[in-house]
């Protein structure tokens, strides 16, 4: 998992509240367990109409908007069922951070661990924050985990709260198997006492 510690971006305003994982990716993508490709088919269901073409209004489809790597969205963001696969996509279309002010806590957590930083703001900040990204392309938002601030083309600033560990994950690009990989040599030590003790198992 790479490493998150600050980024610059175009943010993508996504308004609506409520927007769940079937939303961000329908269940008929979900016969994959690769993290990788997911990211075509994000909001498939709002990106594309039945017969495949895009939908041009909506915001990723948006010229300005092509290339966003923030999302700002509205309340409950990531509710619904606890599919995985919703980060995986968001992360292959190239999201690394989304701004809301709750998000649901299994989507929540899951976005840490596929390197994706969910950012809790009260209201007004995220109207602010909303109202910077409809100016596209041209208005960059930056998003700085060390100091845990998000800062307006303008150059407003507002402070986010993180957990200490999962700030630690996202700054180290811990995943869960990069957690475990950290303990190695202890669980090569166990293992060889084990071994030694139980020669029989």
């Amino acid at each position: 998992m790479d490493k998150f510690e600050k980024l610059s971006g175009i943010a993508a305003p996504m308004p609506l509240v409520n927007i769940d994982t079937d939303m961000i990716i329908p269940k008929v993508f979900l016969k994959t367990i690769k993290r990788s490709g997911l990211g075509a088919n994000l909001f498939d269901e709002m990106r594309f109409d039945r017969e495949g073409n895009e939908i041009e209004d909506f915001v990723l489809n948006q010229p300005a908007y092509r290339d966003a790597q923030i999302l700002v969205t509205g309340d409950n963001f990531g509710c619904g069922s606890s599919r995985e696969h919703a980060p995986w996509s968001l992360a292959d279309f190239g999201i690394k951070a989304i701004v809301s002010t709750s998000f649901a806590d299994i989507f929540y957590n899951n976005c840490f661990k596929n390197g994706i930083l969910p950012i809790v703001l009260p209201q007004d900040a995220v109207d602010v924050l909303m109202k910077d990204a409809e100016k596209g392309s041209n208005a960059r938002m930056d998003v700085d985990l060390v100091e845990q601030t998000v800062t307006t083309s303008d150059g407003e600033v507002f402070t986010f709260e993180v957990d200490s560990f999962k700030k630690h994950c996202l700054l180290e690009g811990l995943d869960d198997i990069g957690l475990t990989m950290e303990k190695a040599s202890a669980i090569d030590a166990f293992e060889a006492k084990a071994a030694a003790l139980r020669p029989w198992a």
